[in-house]
Order: structure tokens, then sequence, then C-alpha cells
């Protein structure tokens, strides 16, 4: 359980939610774990097997508290609320930042310029950890590059300009990706990014990776109350979640890369668990994607301290505590949005 920027998320599988008075009572074997009073929330967060009584779920509507409920691996389910005035000013700002473009530029520079930070330190990591690899002068030229990617992202005047350079640092990103695979001899090799479909066994362990990432960032977005379709760097489209997109942007390198990478490099997949389609794309075989599923709630469930709010919690809560940021930030509570700086 961790109580966070006025928020609880309840984490812990069998764990029940009761009122007790006007406080919130978290009970796990019939024994009482934390109680808050309901004044100190302003929602409350449910992974997974979490329970509670309909006498909480009613002081919780009335007191303006909702109460969102996420499968164990952060999928949204549903979300219980009374009436909500603050969801409405909340998303009527989220829709006026979105049509105005200095506003938009605003957060749409801070979320590029984290995610451009965040691969250089992907790559700064592996020239550390492997100083004699021989791709050490490509990666060092490479985070150079992203250096200077993230200086003028910080600077950049306009939206598109802006993207730009967010696709320039992709494109250097990848092109020395191949270099942060350790082990030649487990059959993994990465040329160049594709998507629709991936055409090699890296792109497909990306791939998927990034859709889970997306699934929680999109249950991020609704747990705090956001309209997860209508994005800032990723604009309108039926059916794409742009802000969930947006999101994830600050995670892929620090969250799912490394994850493939580790998954790679340490031989807990090998290239024998992908197969080629007929249309040409790479799938992995059922065993492959349970390693990667497990892997990928494990490395969530790790402890890392919280950039911005000098807090140590799960790395699965990290991308709801942006989502929660970036409230804060539309209501005025915040002059900027702090993005996820790995460091």
């Amino acid at each position: 359980m961790k109580h966070h920027l006025n928020t609880l998320f309840v984490t812990i599988q069998g764990a029940y939610l009761a009122k007790d008075g006007q406080a919130v009572d978290v009970r796990v074997d019939h024994e009482s774990r934390l109680r808050v009073p309901i004044h100190n929330l302003g929602g409350i967060v449910c992974f997974g097997q979490v329970s509670a009584s309909p006498q909480l779920m009613g002081m919780c509507a009335e007191s303006g508290v909702a109460m969102t409920f996420l499968t164990e691996h952060g999928r949204f389910m549903a979300r219980v609320s009374g009436f909500t005035p603050g969801n409405v000013l909340l998303r009527r700002e989220q829709y006026r930042r979105a049509d105005d473009s200095e506003m938009t530029l605003a957060i749409t520079r801070n979320i590029v310029s984290a995610k451009i930070a965040n691969s250089r330190t992907v790559l700064l990591r592996s020239i550390r950890d492997y100083p004699q690899s021989e791709g050490r002068s490509e990666l060092e030229a490479a985070a150079s590059c992203l250096a200077r990617d993230g200086l003028q992202a910080r600077r950049s005047l306009e939206l598109d300009q802006l993207r730009g350079i967010e696709g320039n640092s992709a494109s250097t990103y990848f092109s020395v990706f191949d270099h942060l695979i350790t082990d030649r001899r487990n059959g993994f090799t990465f040329s160049a990014r594709s998507r629709r479909p991936p055409l090699d066994a890296v792109n497909a362990l990306l791939s998927f990776l990034y859709s889970m990432l997306a699934h929680d960032a999109r249950a991020a977005c609704e747990a705090a109350g956001l309209d997860a379709a209508v994005g800032y760097l990723h604009r309108d489209r039926p059916g794409r979640p742009g802000l969930a997109l947006d999101l994830m942007e600050e995670f892929r390198s620090f969250l799912a890369d490394r994850l493939a990478l580790s998954l790679i490099n340490l031989k807990q997949i090998r290239a024998q668990g992908f197969t080629t389609t007929e249309s040409g794309g790479v799938v992995m075989n059922d065993a492959t994607r349970k390693i990667v599923l497990t892997a990928y709630q494990e490395r969530k469930q790790e402890t890392l301290m919280h950039p911005f709010l000098g807090e140590k919690t799960t790395v699965g809560l990290f991308i709801h505590l942006q989502a929660r940021l970036l409230a804060r930030h539309l209501r005025g509570d915040l002059d900027a949005y702090p993005p996820f700086i790995w460091k």
C-alpha cells in the first residue's frame, strides 16, 4: 500500500477496504493494516483482488473520492464515483490546453525532453557497464547527439519542430540499439525499428512490451480522471489513446527497452521462441510470452525513488504518479508538468 499525491494505492492481493467512521480502513486477513481519514484522500486505486464495502463506496461518492479498480497487471476495469464536478473541470482544462498551441508546446516540450534524456541514460549505462564493448564509440557518439537533441527540445518554439527533434532522436537511439545486445550467440540482432508488423524478434519483443506499457498508461489516465484520448504530442485520432501514448514516452526506454535488453542479454528468452508468419511478421510463442509477462510484472514491483516526489515506490506506480502530476498541473497546482527523468 502506498499513499502518494492524496491518492491511496492498494496493491496487496486479498485486501478489503471498509468504512470506519470517517476513515478508510484497509484490512488484510481481517487485520487492520492502514487507516486514512477520508478528507485526506483525493482518490483510491485498487490493483487486482481488492474489494470494498458498499458503505465505503457510498462515503467515497459523497466525499468526491473516486475509487478505481484495475487488474493486478494494471489494466483498467472500472471507476466508481459520485457527482464529480472536479473531473469535468479537469477534462475541460485538458481539452482547452490541447486546443492552445502554446500550452500544448509547454507540456510536450517536457515530455519529449524527458524521453530523450531517458534514452540517453540507457546508452550511458551500457557504456559504463560494458566499457570494452565493440560499439563503445558509436554509443558515445549517439549519446552526444541525444544530449544536443535534448537541449534543442527544451528550447523548441514550435510543435512541428519539436516533433522533428523527437523523431531524429529516436532514429539516433535505434541506430545503435544493436550495440546494446551483448551476446550475439543468442541469435538476436537489430537493424532498424519495424512496427506493423515487427520484422524480427527484437522488434516483436519491443512491440509487445510497448503494448503493455500503453495499457498501463491508459489505465493511469482513467484513474486520474483524465481523458486518455486527448493528448498533446499525439494529436486526436479516432481510436487512439493520445494522452496515454504521451505519458508512455517517458517510460519506453526506462521500462520497456531495458527489460527487453535484460531478457536477451541474460538469456531468459531465446530466438527460437519467435516465429515468422506468412505475412513476414514475427511473433513470440506462448512460452516466451509467459516469460516476458512475468518479467514485466516483476520489474514493476521493483522499488525506486521517484525523482520529483523524492519518495520510494514501485516502478509500476510511476506512470500513475505522472498522470496525477499532469492532472495537478492542469488544475493549476503546479506551474509546469514535471516529467519522469531517470537518474
